[in-house]
């Protein structure tokens, strides 16, 4: 019998048909992810499971799978899956590092720029008939260039954005669990502690993938440190950030404003109070949103279920 692998999400054709050895399950309605009964049920005799990172392949997803060999995640991180759980039970978890970096470094140093110039809120001010005569503080936002640029968590993709940074001739702060003298020769960044990061920088952005040690890694406490000019950039993991101290902090102008392409509750619910701020930009989780990227990404995942089925090492696997 062909064994088999069951996909959480609907993907291309071309890349189901690098399966063809296989038998293949996928869940076909698309924008909306597969109910958890299912996922379940599915699970249960399949060998290979491709999910994506808002599918929770938790303890009680991973004992039900009697047969299953790998979870493949088509992404970077892989905090929606219980690694130790599987580990446990013999089942190899991989992710797709690398074929995304230059794509998410693309889209963090837009985000921070949109932020910056409130490219949004000046947008819908035009669409919606509120441009009058011009004025000349109307629409005015903060400088990017020679401006301090924060990194916390200084990782292939924080490497990426020194290098857009350095574009704009930008002075760049760096803090990581470890000091990477190296990439400060190589790169001319500076390293500091986090407080001291977040005291000196016009622009703070979170780079390091989510555990929960670095639960609500910015709240009240850090938002307090920040420049009242300060611009706060989120493009790892919703759960780095405490969201209502944040939106206390941009409501009060304790901090300038923020961009986030992540959030603790994804999907986000329409009444997020986040989403009714105007000094705050926001996107749907599409840091590695090209169409070249995502493809990479699917293939990766689908690369490691076929090494892994016929018995070789997968090229990305995830180890705690």
């Amino acid at each position: 019998m062909k064994q088999t692998v069951y996909i959480t999400r609907k993907l291309p054709n071309e890349i189901v048909e690098k399966l063809s050895q296989f038998q293949v399950r996928m869940w076909e309605e698309e924008g909306k992810p597969v109910p958890r009964e299912i996922l379940l049920k599915e699970v249960e005799n399949v060998n290979g499971l491709i999910c994506l990172l808002t599918d929770t392949i938790d303890e009680e997803v991973i004992s039900r799978a009697k047969h299953l060999q790998i979870i493949s995640n088509v992404a970077v991180g892989y905090n929606n899956i219980d690694v130790q759980a599987a580990t446990k039970k013999g089942i190899i978890v991989t992710n797709t590092p690398g074929v995304l970096t230059e794509t998410t470094a693309d889209l963090t140093f837009t985000l921070l720029m949109a932020a910056a110039r409130g490219i949004p809120a000046a947008s819908d001010a035009l669409r919606g008939g509120q441009w009058g005569a011009w004025s000349l503080m109307e629409f005015t936002g903060q400088d990017i260039f020679e401006a301090t640029l924060g990194i916390i968590g200084l990782g292939r993709i924080g490497e990426a954005l020194v290098k857009r940074a350095q574009g704009f001739n930008m002075n760049v702060l760096y803090y990581n669990r470890t000091r990477k003298y190296d990439k400060e020769r190589e790169l001319g960044i500076t390293y500091a502690e986090q407080s001291e990061l977040l005291q000196r920088s016009d622009y703070v952005c979170l780079m390091l993938p989510y555990s929960p040690e670095v639960h609500h890694l910015i709240g009240k406490e850090e938002l307090s440190l920040m420049k009242r000019n300060a611009i706060l950039i989120n493009t790892a993991r919703g759960g780095l950030v405490d969201e209502e101290a944040l939106y206390h902090a941009l409501k009060s102008g304790e901090i300038w404003g923020a961009g986030l392409d992540v959030f603790e509750q994804e999907p986000v619910p329409v009444d997020h109070h986040l989403l009714t701020l105007t000094n705050v930009v926001t996107l749907p989780h599409i840091g590695s949103a090209s169409l070249k990227t995502r493809m990479k990404m699917a293939y990766l995942a689908v690369d490691n279920i076929i090494r892994v089925l016929n018995g070789d090492v997968p090229l990305t696997e995830v180890r705690l």
